[in-house]
């Protein structure tokens, strides 16, 4: 940090006021890097598992794994050829997992994705604000209570 501190003080002036701003605004960026570099990492090592777990079908999810993915990506993502077995014919396998013959997705509607996500959401929100109304001293789940009656109220079209 020092070192690119110096350098640019030798491309413009720096004063001391300006050497601190740069010192903390490089000390920010090279932990932003340190993270990058470190999620970098991890995905590799999550995706190499993956990928040995998936070719040696230690859950049986070879399947599932094949279907998610689809004919389509399937034949343009070249790691999921690796976990097709040996034995298994390429015609037989797309086969099997391919789109439906009627090109419907293989994956559910968009309303239901979006129901899904919505409930989602709401649940960890409503767990997060349980924690925070058994943990802290904030009555997170007494604000959306009022929030909630406020909303309904309004909704309803009765006067507040």
């Amino acid at each position: 940090m020092d070192f690119t501190v110096r350098l640019c003080a030798s491309i413009f002036e720096v004063k001391s006021f300006t050497k601190s701003w740069l010192t903390t605004g490089f000390m920010i960026v090279y932990v932003y890097i340190a993270g990058l570099l470190i999620v970098i990492l991890v995905k590799g090592v999550i995706r190499a598992a993956v990928e040995l777990v998936a070719r040696s079908n230690v859950f049986g999810l070879r399947n599932a794994i094949a279907r998610e993915r689809g004919i389509a990506a399937y034949r343009a993502w070249l790691p999921l050829e690796r976990i097709r077995p040996a034995h298994i014919a390429q015609e037989k396998w797309e086969e099997r997992f391919a789109w439906a013959a009627d090109d419907k997705p293989p994956y559910p509607p968009l309303t239901h994705r979006v129901v899904r996500a919505v409930v989602t959401y709401l649940a960890v929100m409503l767990t997060i604000a349980a924690q925070l109304q058994a943990f802290t001293p904030f009555p997170a789940l007494t604000w959306l209570g009022k929030m909630a009656r406020v909303l309904v109220l309004v909704v309803g079209g009765e006067p507040l």
